[in-house]
């Protein structure tokens, strides 16, 4: 595993840690060869910027409902070096910003975006399948627990508002058929949807981008975009022009020539353990291999990976001045300890288990909080994301919905479903210039993590007023 992560960057900390190298995922499946970068200027009908989950699920339903289109896919790196490579593995159905559709829209139009997302669960693992893409994938679904009186208050007013929205499938549990799951110390109750499944994501996005190729779709990595413009994706190396240009760059959009405030780059930690024995499995439970989180302000996120570890993550140092991204996901010593205080805090048994691998990364953050998908058809220039670290699925729904707005607006198709979804032609105002974005988004977790230990401390079913004025502050909800 050392080897692998050391060839992208990786170094070893103390207690052997493998801190960096892109992510467990990749040190685990091993890095991808990098295809060859573009040598001059082309043309396409379609060309994407960015190499992740998005840009090659965009592909892959473009070119099979319009075979003849000639697609172009320029990631800088590889593909899945972004998010798309890094993140928890979580493939379940939240996506970021329903509730602001529901006010904007009307409440049955936010139950149809839920709708698309339930199934979208389901439609990345039969796509998956039927591409032959082993991605480790389990189906689960995912629990959310309470460890407060606080956080159980939130959790039933979280259940209910779920149900809501149509989930009626959604389990609500109390402290022993919680820990008849999985036994999380403190837990007084959980919530569990079957929309849901654990992955490896850089399976997937191998996987994927090998299914996209064989396609016919070309695919030119190490090539940086720095610039789009109508029908202009520019590169160091050349421009790419097409009619459509489709960013899918997620967290790493700051980077972009007049892009720095649109989505902001927040910071995501994780680290996973060794392989645990039969008897920590034993005293853990989670024989239903379900994800994991939890109703914190500053949440949690987790997952029983196919070769027996825990990969868990949260939130360390949340935003970097200037919009800057990581250095292949090496991760502060302070974060992989704090979150190494989570793992054993959540599972006391595991109080001498080694810390295998550390890494981060960045996922966008609209000013809104809301996820969403473009197309100018006066530029055809488009773009998705800002999924607010829930895009492991919500890229497949955004790449379909993608799909359809540019059919629709070439001619080779009409209105659909996805075309009507709340989301799509969503404007978000910018984030505000530093240093105001900086110290907002750090004052805003470091009241989120107080929040959380005024709770725990004080045992009071209410929430803490805290985390409703960083609410208030953040814009969302």
């Amino acid at each position: 595993m050392s080897s692998s992560a050391g060839a992208a960057g990786g170094g070893i900390v103390n207690g052997g840690t493998v801190n960096g190298g892109i992510s467990f995922w990749f040190a685990d499946d091993g890095l991808p060869a990098v295809r060859e970068p573009l040598t001059g200027d082309a043309s396409a009908d379609v060309v994407i910027v960015g190499g992740g989950y998005t840009g090659l699920w965009t592909a892959y339903y473009l070119k099979k409902a319009a075979p003849f289109l000639r697609i172009t896919v320029l990631e800088q790196k590889f593909c899945g070096y972004g998010a798309s490579g890094r993140n928890g593995g979580w493939l379940y159905n939240g996506v970021a910003g329903r509730d602001r559709y529901a006010r904007l829209h009307g409440h049955e139009a936010a139950v149809r975006l839920q709708r698309a997302m339930n199934d979208t669960v389901d439609e990345v693992i039969r796509v998956a399948a039927e591409e032959g893409v082993e991605a480790d994938v389990h189906k689960g679904g995912v629990l959310e627990v309470a460890r407060t009186p606080a956080q159980l208050a939130r959790l039933k007013a979280f259940h209910e508002h779920e149900l809501g929205y149509g989930e009626k499938d959604r389990e609500l549990y109390g402290a022993r058929e919680t820990a008849e799951r999985i036994r999380v110390a403190d837990a007084v109750g959980s919530s569990w949807t079957p929309h849901g499944a654990r992955l490896n994501p850089a399976k997937l996005v191998k996987g994927l981008a090998a299914a996209v190729e064989a396609l016919g779709v070309t695919i030119h990595e190490a090539t940086p975009v720095t610039e789009i413009r109508p029908k202009h994706a520019v590169t160091p190396y050349g421009t790419v022009r097409a009619p459509y240009v489709l960013r899918c760059t997620e967290g790493f959009t700051a980077s972009l020539k007049g892009q720095r405030r649109t989505w902001l780059p927040m910071n995501s930690s994780m680290i996973a353990t060794e392989p645990l024995s039969d008897e920590q499995w034993e005293a853990i439970g989670w024989s239903g291999r379900e994800t994991l989180g939890d109703m914190a302000h500053a949440y949690m996120y987790a997952q029983r990976t196919a070769d027996g570890r825990i990969a868990l993550g949260g939130r360390g140092v949340p935003h970097r001045f200037g919009s800057r991204t990581d250095n292949d996901g090496r991760t502060q010593r302070e974060t992989v300890e704090a979150l190494r205080d989570i793992l054993v805090g959540f599972f006391p048994a595991l109080a001498g288990v080694r810390i295998a691998h550390a890494w981060s990364g960045v996922l966008g953050v609209p000013r809104d909080w809301c996820a969403t998908v473009t197309l100018d058809r006066t530029t055809g220039l488009g773009w998705a994301g800002g999924y607010v670290g829930s895009g492991v699925a919500t890229t497949n729904l955004a790449a379909r919905t993608l799909r359809d707005v540019v059919q629709q607006d070439s001619g080779q198709g009409g209105r659909t479903e996805l075309t009507d979804l709340p989301w799509v032609n969503h404007k978000v105002r910018r984030w505000e210039p530093e240093p105001l974005r900086w110290l907002g988004v750090q004052g805003m977790y470091a009241t989120y993590r107080t929040a959380d230990r005024r709770e725990t401390l004080t045992h009071s079913a209410r929430s803490s007023r805290l985390a409703r004025i960083a609410d208030r502050v953040a814009g969302r909800g």
